[in-house]
């Protein structure tokens, strides 16, 4: 299905594409780039889409903790080095 851009950037999804996604009046969507595209998702799907980025990443690591712990020991590498 061809799109396209209207006044001050505007396009209108289809109605086929609008009803596949379950799309409403007031639907909340975000833009992104990938590489030369621009892609719209919903909330819900760009949470999911970052959810599965760590999924590998068991639920009892905290990687606020980790990140804290790594900060840490490269503050006290770097006094030990001042000193």
């Amino acid at each position: 299905m061809n799109v396209v851009m209207g006044h001050k950037g505007r396009i209108v999804l289809p109605a086929p594409v609008r009803q596949a996604l379950g799309l409403d009046v007031g639907t909340q969507l975000i833009a992104r780039i990938e590489g030369e595209s621009v892609v719209l998702e919903t909330r819900a799907a760009a949470l999911e889409r970052l959810q599965s980025m760590f999924d590998h990443i068991p639920r009892e690591v905290s990687l606020v903790d980790e990140l804290i712990a790594e900060r840490r020991r490269e503050a006290a590498r770097e006094d030990r080095e001042l000193h």
